[in-house]
């Protein structure tokens, strides 16, 4: 087997080490409830006449008889997201495959899927990433009825992937697998969808032609195509064992993806004690969130996830920081150009190689851990892709070259030496800037700020021509403590538009950019953050910001005594955060954490 990089090794050790009296107390927890039977054999025979009391005839047979295991499915399923459309045929699926295996499944409950797609610069992205922690809890109640043996977890998209994992790892005694829906086919091609964009931020085209753009590019049930945090969830999914090999990316619809849905469900029995059990949360370790590390920065993943990943890893007892990101970017190359990071989508890369490719090259390399483990074996064996004979999925080993190079390359040849990902910390506070997309001459920004606490804001001062200069547009009182940490993807396209024309131009906010930020400079994530006291409360019109994605610095050129001695502007709710339920979370935007640990409500190191 490949040496493991030292930079990887060290990264995964220290891991551990900070991580081991939480992760002893969740292991504890856990293997308390390690099954010594099938899980509904501890229901009364009351509680068991509940639980089999609206299924099939055929069905209840077997569960009152707790002859047969019985798989718990966990669905995010509804008809107006096309990610997560597919999924409504899926339950057939999945008991008749459980049947056909001497099994039984039943629907455990269902949980939101909201799309950020949908709530982009709407009211309701305040919720956004709040719903990954309902997710979980809504995970939790579903499976709080302890009669499952094993779970499948119906899940795509941005919040959803990261709540499921979260209560599968609070349910760490079950094995747990994601079934995955796979994208739409290719649309629009991103390039003319972009320039759409701008043109509609600079007033050259109306809402018809832009409608016209989005609509020939979100066409059709599966995901997104673009590599946003939904895809980047799938490849999470594969490099850290929750999927079969090769599950994310075939489309939906297909013979094969109705094929790996069947045979995700004979992997859950297999996995649960009827036949070599696997528990999730014995199944992951320090190698597993490590390479999810890998696998978000050789792919050039969504910003998203240094959120999510921390959020993640704490519920099976890890703590995860930024410099663990920044460490391990710094050693992983960019293997892939996937749309904002270039012009192909993500049916472009699965054709020119996909994930079985990217895992072998990152095997070969020593930055993937394969003696990892996975739901379907270790993860050296996630170098496969699978395939039809027929009827009969099988899978083989994914190509070694790849087929297209402006898409995907070898180890060898890499699109950069480092995965994009860089830390910044300075004055103003600590966060990420992605940079994959953004060339070279742009990696240091130096200019004049203006101040903002919205994105209307900011979008009217572009439109009135205020900001048609060099400028580092700061844009505050967006974390999750002030109102969810809302995604500024909405400003794209005009920041997009003025560093078109030249101008040297950076967003600093302590709010979230989407999975599909992309060209220009943007320190995001920025911590601790302004509505509770952080140094960009402090700043003003005109103080001049360094952002420096080499050196991973975000400096200010003030005065440090005369900037001390400045009172924080205060953090005033906006009084039309009424509405939408965004009232019914105020308790979560006072109880979450930063985002550095993962902008979540829950407090799980150390087993609490």
């Amino acid at each position: 087997m490949t040496k493991i990089h030292d930079t990887i090794a060290e990264v995964t050790a220290r891991i551990e080490a900070r991580s081991k009296d939480s992760r002893a107390a969740y292991l504890e927890m856990i293997r308390a409830r390690r099954p010594s039977g099938f899980a509904r054999s501890k229901l009364t025979e009351g509680n068991l006449a509940h639980a089999s009391a609206g299924c099939a005839v055929m069905d209840k047979t077997q569960l009152l008889g707790s002859g047969w295991p019985n798989i718990g499915v966990i669905t995010s399923y509804n008809d107006m997201l096309s990610a997560h459309a597919p999924f409504e045929h899926y339950p057939e699926i999945i008991r008749d495959e459980a049947r056909k295996n001497t099994a039984t499944a039943q629907i455990a409950g269902g949980v939101p899927a909201m799309c950020d797609g949908v709530t982009q610069g709407q009211d309701g992205m305040e919720l956004s990433l709040f719903s990954r922690d309902v997710i979980a809890m809504a995970s939790a109640v579903s499976l709080s009825h302890d009669a499952y043996d094993a779970v499948l977890n119906l899940g795509v998209c941005d919040k959803i992937i990261p709540g499921l994992v979260i209560a599968a790892l609070r349910f760490g005694w079950l094995p747990h697998l994601m079934v995955p829906a796979g994208p739409m086919p290719s649309g629009l091609p991103n390039p003319e969808k972009q320039r759409i964009r701008q043109e509609f931020a600079l007033g050259k085209v109306g809402r018809d032609e832009l409608l016209r753009a989005e609509s020939e590019s979100y066409h059709s049930q599966g995901t997104c195509t673009f590599y946003g945090t939904a895809n980047s969830n799938q490849m999470l999914m594969e490099v850290m064992g929750f999927h079969l090999p090769g599950a994310a990316f075939p489309n939906p619809g297909t013979p094969l993806r109705e094929a790996l849905t069947r045979a995700t469900v004979r992997q859950a029995l297999s996995n649960s004690i009827k036949g070599e059990y696997r528990a999730a949360g014995e199944m992951v370790d320090a190698r597993t969130f490590v390479n999810a590390l890998v696998g978000l920065m050789a792919t050039g993943g969504s910003t998203n996830h240094v959120l999510h990943i921390p959020a993640m890893a704490a519920a099976a007892g890890y703590e995860v920081t930024l410099e663990d990101f920044a460490d391990v970017s710094a050693v992983v190359p960019l293997l892939c150009r996937i749309y904002p990071n270039g012009p192909a989508d993500v049916n472009h890369f699965h054709a020119a190689g996909g994930m079985g490719f990217v895992v072998g090259q990152l095997l070969k390399a020593g930055l993937l851990q394969g003696d990892a483990a996975g739901a379907f074996g270790p993860i050296s064996t996630y170098s496969q892709e699978p395939w039809l004979d027929g009827d009969v999925l099988k899978w083989r080993e994914a190509p070694t070259e790849s087929a297209d190079l402006d898409i995907i390359r070898p180890i060898e040849d890499p699109f950069s030496s480092s995965g994009g990902l860089q830390m910044l910390d300075g004055p103003l506070g600590r966060g990420v800037i992605k940079i994959s997309a953004v060339k070279p001459e742009r990696h240091v920004t130096e200019a004049p700020a203006r101040v903002f606490e919205s994105q209307e804001a900011v979008k009217a001062a572009f439109q009135a021509g205020e900001l048609d200069r060099d400028v580092v547009i700061v844009v505050r009182f967006q974390g999750p403590a002030a109102n969810g940490m809302p995604e500024l993807h909405g400003l794209s396209g005009a920041i997009g538009a003025l560093h078109d024309k030249g101008h040297n131009v950076a967003l600093v906010t302590d709010g979230r950019m989407s999975g599909a930020s992309g060209k220009f400079p943007a320190a995001i994530h920025v911590g601790p953050e302004a509505s509770r006291g952080g140094p960009l409360a402090r700043v003003e019109d005109g103080d001049i910001i360094r952002l420096d994605a080499i050196e991973g610095r975000l400096e200010l050129h003030v005065d440090e005594r005369e900037f001390e001695g400045r009172k924080p502007v205060p953090f005033r709710p906006n009084t039309s955060s009424m509405g939408l339920g965004r009232e019914m979370f105020g308790g979560f935007r006072s109880a979450v954490s930063n985002s550095e640990q993962g902008g979540s409500v829950f407090s799980m190191l150390g087993g609490v």
